[in-house]
């Protein structure tokens, strides 16, 4: 459980982030591409960009591995240009590049860092600049072509949160930012890996989006760092080939109707609840929560209790269809 401890100069001075930001995108990017994701949301991703990964991208895996803790120093100058935030990257300095390891050994000790780790902790400059020059090599080769449509979705999810605090306040915005998310002022509650109290002791927040964030949030472990909380976002199925015309998505609704076939796309953007569904489809919950049943009993998605809400997620049948391939044999 993450809880993050606001004041009234917290909230006054909590901003929502304009852009997508290159090196998170590129950090938490680099666990969709390790986790051999073939879903409907980053499974074609994947496939496009694997041939033409950079092979420097080996230097940024080990650091970025497929499940836990990032190092901090790979998402600095948070708010600025990817060259600032490489070159800033390329200038860490040694007691934060070797406190940062450490960190990575206690969150992950299962894994094993590789020998040159030992002189990044040292603060030899040239690992270190070869690391950021592999960081810009990977955006440069697996983000820069989809950079035009991770930036649109993120001005999307903008937006709409925008429209939530004008017209609800940031209750509103909070309790809507995540389907685990909890406020009750002065804390927001949310679901996370370990527990953890987060105090912004009157510095404020920054809600940056993710594109490639898919289930939880994430937050820099550093308490003395500017506060982030990275968030995910919705998708729309089909995002990495824009051109796929849209006969190929008629024969899904005129097998289920219009109605759940744009919820079962939308369902296949993650865990949400049906309120969430409802939103994103443009209905009232509803109807939503009535053809999400009916998509339920076919066994194509599968709903969940979460405290005092309900969450749907995608079957693997549910996957199979929207993918276009032999569905699954039953065991």
């Amino acid at each position: 459980m993450l809880r993050i401890h606001f004041t009234g100069d917290d909230l006054v001075r909590t901003t929502l982030a304009a852009e997508p930001d290159a090196l998170w995108e590129v950090s938490i990017s680099m666990h969709r591409l390790q986790r051999r994701d073939t879903g409907v949301i980053f499974g074609p991703w994947r496939a496009q960009v694997l041939p033409r990964t950079p092979r420097s991208v080996r230097l940024l895996s080990p650091l970025a591995p497929a499940k836990g803790y990032c190092p901090d120093f790979l998402t600095p100058a948070r708010g600025a240009s990817r060259a600032a935030q490489i070159d800033a990257l390329r200038s860490t300095g040694r007691q934060t590049v070797r406190a940062d390891l450490d960190e990575f050994r206690r969150q992950n000790p299962r894994l094993r860092l590789p020998p040159w780790c030992t002189q990044l902790a040292d603060g030899d400059a040239r690992t270190l600049s070869r690391l950021a020059d592999a960081a810009d090599s990977y955006f440069d080769a697996c983000l820069a072509p989809y950079w035009d449509r991770v930036r649109a979705h993120v001005h999307r999810d903008r937006a709409r949160r925008v429209a939530l605090l004008a017209h609800g306040g940031w209750e509103a915005l909070f309790r809507t930012l995540h389907p685990s998310a909890r406020w009750s002022y002065p804390v927001l509650e949310l679901d996370y890996p370990v527990d953890r109290e987060m105090r912004l002791d009157g510095r404020g927040l920054v809600l940056q989006p993710s594109f490639f964030c898919r289930y939880n949030v994430t937050t820099l472990v550093d308490p003395r760092l500017p506060p982030v909380l990275v968030h995910p976002i919705d998708h729309d199925p089909g995002w990495a080939d824009p051109a796929r015309p849209a006969s190929r998505t008629r024969p899904l609704a005129a097998l289920l109707g219009t109605t759940r076939a744009q919820l079962l796309h939308a369902v296949a953007d993650g865990a949400a609840t049906t309120q969430q569904l409802a939103r994103r489809i443009h209905t009232t919950p509803a109807n939503g929560s009535r053809h999400l049943t009916a998509l339920r009993e076919a066994s194509l998605i599968h709903s969940q209790r979460h405290r005092n809400t309900v969450l749907h997620t995608l079957t693997p049948l549910g996957t199979a269809l929207l993918n276009g391939r032999q569905p699954p044999l039953p065991a």
